[in-house]
């Protein structure tokens, strides 16, 4: 069977540490309700861990307020404890099977910890793209040392291949900025 050099299956992968990343940047507090911002939060429910999403429901009733309709009575209990010790700062409310969080406004230094919390998502996705970039420069450079392509077909892939780290690099730039920018946002 021979390898073959596919951009396209390069750029997938690049794609998948964004979107990583993107789902990173939703989990972080900016000051505003979102569904999103439990989603790091995992339950120890019926003898294993699971993400809250697979034990409750998450609203946002209000623009500063979660509501998490936990849907067995038994594990209200074990939600609030999770909420509790994470370490997103927040105070569970419990009412019946209802818990509500009042999400408190950020202070500065709280904000400037998320900035820096973004960036460290951010370095991890480029790191990410720049292996996906070594790993297509690794498998041209076999393919060119096998003989199964040209030295200038590699090198026009070689180009294609940087290019696309570029373009990926650049987006993770771009919504870390937003992010910042929420962030900071009083």
């Amino acid at each position: 069977m021979a390898t073959t050099f596919d951009l396209a299956d390069v750029k997938r992968r690049m794609q998948g540490a964004i979107n990583a990343f993107k789902n990173d940047l939703a989990s972080l507090r900016t000051g505003r309700a979102s569904p999103n911002l439990l989603d790091p939060i995992q339950i120890d429910a019926y003898g294993s861990l699971m993400p809250i999403t697979q034990v409750a429901t998450v609203n946002v009733p209000e623009p500063r307020l979660l509501s998490v309709q936990v849907w067995d009575r038994g594990m209200v209990a074990a939600v609030e404890k999770a909420i509790r010790e994470s370490d997103l700062g927040l105070n569970p409310q419990t009412e019946g099977q209802v818990i509500r969080l009042r999400i408190p406004e950020m202070n500065e230094q709280r904000r400037k910890e998320m900035v820096k919390v973004a960036h460290k998502y951010a370095e991890e996705a480029r790191v990410a793209v720049r292996h996906v970039r070594r790993d297509g420069l690794d498998l041209l450079k076999k393919l060119e040392k096998d003989s199964a392509i040209s030295e200038d077909d590699g090198k026009r892939h070689a180009d294609q291949v940087q290019k696309a780290t570029d373009q990926f690099v650049a987006e993770i730039d771009s919504l870390l900025v937003t992010k910042e920018k929420e962030i900071m946002h009083v």
